[in-house]
């Protein structure tokens, strides 16, 4: 153990603790810009300077690592005006215009601004412009960005894409796509996770609010909404409410308040895809196609754009079948269109998701199965609905429960754990189950694949089960440096899988690149997937096969599961479109 003082506080931390991690455990909070713990520590933005007692110069706590009878001072006299000047230098290269940004409220320049009390710049401004395709769902304005590197450090340690990279020297030095590229040629996958880590406005999503309002104040327009299982871990992050208030029965009050005429529930079509996965797996797997290689999930599509351009050998061993946003939209313009008695032509579908790659989702070829236009006409991120409820000034405390409307209003617990890591490979094994035994397992037979906080010796989960007398080897990754190194081992028949689910962002849906930020580095994936397991474990289904909206739309439509009218609307051809080639 090391002693020291902080702030004349004796402390005895480990030896190897940064100077920023003791001041934490004796509950002193070091102001901090740049850092991620072993992502970002390089100490580009000066904030984290403290005073050691006896040496001249200040240094950065976050990347120094305390020494034996150290006496620091993290608030003192010097340290104060240092760190000032530091943060004005920031911003007289930053756009400011806090009113007029996403980030405003929770942003990390702005807090640390306040903190300091910093109400005028002695320094000449000078702002970077740089264009930017405002049609990309992916939007960086280049006049906020403070040069942290954290969006390089988190698409490349944590994503291993190397989308971002720093360009030109000097004063000029900022950060640019990779190659010098436009954002539509590169190898970016969607997965917001520089956003979401961005602890400025320099990284958003493209704002779609608008013309869900113009939809709803269109009365040829019959609005649908659709709310996927991770939204509801996460919405009431953004408006302040407590995670037990924040039900998802709440969303759908506050929907019907600002206008939808009905909202559905994504854990409905998340069943059903598992119906048409869960069928597709067996298939493959009964005749022998899955001895060299697994099928892989398909219903995240920022794993899809990467499977594309990283390794397009393995897009034909990726499920035909469509992720559950699509699902629902095909079939909410032909059977709900049919049920309702409604023109399916007059029906604008609108999904809430947690992600931004399913904004470019909805446009791709084969995703307009229905023949009414895009199946799925519009998406908005969890922020954006945050944004929504707040412009349409609701009052959470007076929000009321609300129950989702029929017919697809119906889902399962297995439905909800889609939003997590695991949820996914578990609800299909679930239903995979039954369909070759004809009964159902226990519910939590198949928990191995979750991500339950244990450490994992490898850096995706594997799991084995029998089915019908046969194994199944699974493997489940979050991340996609984690799925890279995971095909890399598939490639060298280091391992050997039938069934892999892969989910772009760490945590899965939960921790998508469209959920609420707030300012801190604080990852809450495992905390809002752990609330959707939760929903799983009290809900009176927990089988997709066993939803009775499901059902009837088998009964009445589809027939069953992978049929003809099935494959031609819940299906789709993956090699309908193309990414750009990886350069590397």
């Amino acid at each position: 153990m090391v002693n020291l003082k902080i702030d004349h506080n004796e402390i005895s931390v480990p030896e190897g603790t940064t100077i920023m991690e003791a001041a934490a455990l004796a509950g002193i909070d070091i102001p901090k810009l740049c850092y991620l713990k072993d992502i970002n520590e390089i100490a580009a933005c000066r904030v984290c300077l403290v005073e050691v007692v006896g040496k001249e110069k200040l240094v950065t706590s976050c990347n120094n690592k305390v020494q034996e009878g150290l006496e620091i001072l993290t608030n003192s006299p010097k340290v104060r005006v240092a760190r000032k000047q530091n943060v004005q230098l920031i911003l007289s290269q930053h756009d400011f215009k806090c009113a007029t940004c996403v980030r405003s409220g929770n942003c990390t320049l702005q807090t640390l601004s306040n903190d300091l009390n910093i109400i005028d710049l002695p320094f000449k401004e000078r702002v970077e412009h740089a264009p930017w395709d405002k049609n990309f769902p992916l939007i960086r304005d280049t006049e906020k960005c403070i040069k942290c590197m954290r969006c390089i450090q988190v698409c490349d340690k944590v994503q291993g894409l190397g989308i971002w990279d720093v360009t030109s020297t000097g004063s000029r030095t900022t950060v640019n796509v990779k190659g010098n590229r436009k954002i539509t040629d590169a190898d970016c996958v969607l997965c917001g996770q520089c956003i979401t880590h961005c602890p400025v406005g320099a990284l958003r999503e493209r704002d779609d609010t608008e013309k869900v309002w113009d939809a709803i104040a269109d009365e040829k327009k019959i609005v649908v909404v659709q709310i996927a299982p991770a939204v509801r871990a996460a919405w009431g992050e953004a408006m302040g409410m407590k995670r037990e208030d924040a039900t998802v029965g709440k969303i759908l009050d506050a929907w019907k308040r600002m206008g939808a005429d009905y909202v559905f529930d994504t854990s409905f079509s998340a069943d059903l895809t598992i119906m048409e996965e869960a069928t597709e797996f067996l298939e493959r797997f009964q005749n022998g196609s899955l001895n060299n290689w697994p099928m892989f999930t398909s219903c995240c599509p920022g794993w899809l754009r990467f499977v594309k351009t990283q390794f397009p050998e393995m897009v034909p061993q990726l499920s035909t079948a469509k992720s559950p946003q699509q699902m629902f939209g095909a079939v909410g313009k032909t059977w709900l269109a049919h049920n309702l008695g409604v023109d399916a032509d007059k029906i604008y579908s609108i999904s809430i998701m947690p992600c931004i790659a399913k904004k470019a989702e909805r446009e791709l070829p084969s995703m307009d199965s229905a023949g009414h236009g895009s199946d799925v006409d519009l998406v908005i991120t969890t922020r954006e609905l945050a944004r929504m409820a707040r412009a349409e000034h609701l009052d959470v405390e007076n929000i009321a429960e609300s129950a989702f409307d029929s017919p697809l209003g119906d889902g399962t617990g297995a439905g909800v754990i889609f939003g997590a890591t695991g949820g996914v490979m578990e609800a299909a094994l679930r239903s995979a189950y039954f369909l070759t035994t004809g009964e159902n397992p226990s519910p939590d037979a198949f928990r191995e694949v979750r991500d339950d906080g244990t450490i994992s010796p490898l850096p995706w989960r594997e799991a084995t089960f029998e089915l019908a007398g046969r194994t199944v080897r699974c493997a489940v990754a979050s991340g996609l440096g984690n799925a890279r190194q995971l095909l890399h081992s598939l490639q060298r028949r280091e391992v050997h899988y039938e069934f892999v689910e892969i989910m772009a962002c760490p945590g899965g849906c939960a921790g998508g690149g469209g959920q609420p930020v707030d300012g801190t580095d604080r990852e809450k994936a495992a905390d809002r997937g752990k609330v959707l397991f939760r929903l799983d474990q009290n809900a009176p289904l927990r089988f997709s096969h066993e939803n009775p909206a499901v059902q009837a739309l088998y009964r009445e439509y589809l027939d069953e599961p992978c049929s003809h009218r099935a494959e031609e609307l819940l299906h789709c051809d993956h090699f309908a479109w193309q990414m750009p080639q990886n350069p590397r």
